[in-house]
């Protein structure tokens, strides 16, 4: 069964996602739009993981300061090819890491970035405030982790909530922009200034 154009222009202007794949996104879900968009977000994730592991070495660096300019951000953004690194999707995503940058004041990018020995301090003082609990082991366990996941959703911004949507993680947000520039793309460092902060 084929769809209209129009159906398949909705779909691909709520995706993002290819014609050919938005045709068949409404075939295998026979016309329902909100499974064809689960369909295409589910198949672009998967595409997504697998680009990932390429190369990614061209990119911008994008900038923001803020109005008042008090705070200022610079992050370096990588994708495949000059070509992406051009278009409306890859700018828009670059642009939104800045404001997510100045708005929330994450200290890394990533998990694996967080040096040893913050974490090894974090701990210390989880357990310093549970040895008086007198909590079995395996719940202050529970505890920690809980903690720990709680200091990376802080300071990490991949796993930061996106200021535009609190059901969305920064990692959600680069893995649909993947999908849709079809390149592999890093956030690589960035570098966040507030007058007065050393």
């Amino acid at each position: 069964m084929s769809y209209d154009a129009k159906i398949v222009y909705e779909l691909r202007s709520r995706t993002g996602a290819g014609v050919m794949d938005c045709k068949k996104a409404l075939e295998e879900t026979k016309g329902d739009m909100e499974k064809a968009c689960e369909f295409l977000r589910k198949k672009g994730i998967e595409t997504a993981t697998k680009k990932q592991s390429r190369a990614a070495e061209q990119g911008l660096i994008g900038s923001y300061v803020h109005t008042d300019g008090k705070i200022g951000v610079l992050v370096e953004v990588n994708c495949e090819t000059d070509f992406v690194a051009r278009t409306e999707e890859f700018n828009h995503f670059v642009k939104e890491l800045t404001l997510q940058i100045a708005a929330q004041a994450p200290r890394w990018v990533a998990i694996e970035d967080v040096p040893e020995e913050i974490l090894k301090e974090e701990e210390k003082i989880y357990q310093a405030q549970l040895s008086e609990s007198g909590k079995p082991e395996a719940v202050q366990k529970k505890i920690i982790e809980g903690k720990l996941n709680k200091f990376y959703q802080e300071n990490c911004l991949l796993e930061q909530e996106y200021i535009r949507d609190g059901n969305k993680k920064i990692k959600d947000l680069l893995v649909e922009t993947i999908a849709k520039v079809g390149e592999n793309i890093v956030i690589k460092r960035f570098v966040r200034l507030k007058l007065g902060e050393e």
